[in-house]
């Protein structure tokens, strides 16, 4: 699970960056910008989950599951404005919200994987 963290925070981030590059050159600020804000947000945050889980050898299940969580809702938040902007419709109703959602979801997750950290 660590190297998926890692390898999605290396595809968060590119696409972070390349979404950026669009939005400040036209009028996709609105749409694209926001999806890049959430990528290059929660790609550090992978990272570090991916790194942590690699030096522990066991980062727990909770914390794997909260960055699971924000994989998905990054997934979906940023898919469906890039989807808006390339395609000018949305992958479903509601999907940028549930994925804000899902993000969410995913931090309040890592939390209660901090309140349960136990020390080797």
């Amino acid at each position: 699970m660590s190297q998926l963290f890692v390898i999605v925070a290396g595809l968060f981030g590119a696409l972070g960056v390349a979404f950026a590059a669009v939005a400040a050159h036209g009028a996709a600020a609105a749409t694209l910008g926001s999806a890049s804000q959430m990528l290059l947000f929660h790609a550090p945050a992978l990272l570090a989950l991916g790194l942590y889980g690699r030096a522990t050898g066991n980062p727990g299940l909770t914390l794997q599951a909260g960055g699971v969580v924000i994989i998905l809702g990054c997934a979906l938040f940023a898919g469906d404005l890039a989807m808006r902007h390339y395609r000018d419709h949305s992958l479903f109703p509601m999907a940028a919200p549930s994925g804000g959602t899902l993000m969410i979801l995913g931090w309040v997750v890592i939390l209660v994987a901090g309140v349960l950290l136990r020390k080797p």
